[in-house]
């Protein structure tokens, strides 16, 4: 898989809109860094690597009242064309209802994070 987190998002994304409980996607230590921010913001109920199989992740979906605790997502950065922001450039997303997600030098940051520490990186995707 060319952009590994692309794929985790679209998956979960794909997963919520079909209602599923929990849905399966490769592993990596990025992936698990992203779902761990996603466990923190209430946007997943968890995720488990496979025992037998590593190459695996179970993610879990949560659901609120029978509505998904996801509702859509915006992804910036593509294989082909990075978005790389400052913290200064980090606005609020749906006025604040929702999480812009940066990879930055000190890890996955949400942009409320990334503004307090002053932190800039690369925009991955914006989730509401």
């Amino acid at each position: 898989m060319e952009n590994a987190i692309n794929d985790l998002i679209i998956r979960i994304k794909n997963g919520y809109m079909a209602r599923k409980e929990s849905i399966l996607s490769p592993n990596s230590r990025f992936r698990e860094e992203i779902l761990k921010k996603l466990t923190e913001l209430k946007f997943i109920k968890g995720y488990k690597v496979g025992k037998e199989n590593f190459k695996e992740i179970n993610i879990e979906l949560l659901y609120e009242n029978g509505q998904p605790a996801m509702t859509d997502v915006k992804i910036f950065s593509k294989p082909g064309s990075r978005y790389y922001v400052s913290y200064r450039d980090l606005k609020p997303v749906l006025s604040g209802y929702g999480y812009s997600i940066l990879s930055s030098p000190k890890g996955i940051v949400t942009n409320k994070e990334a503004r307090a520490k002053k932190l800039g990186g690369e925009l991955l995707f914006n989730i509401w």
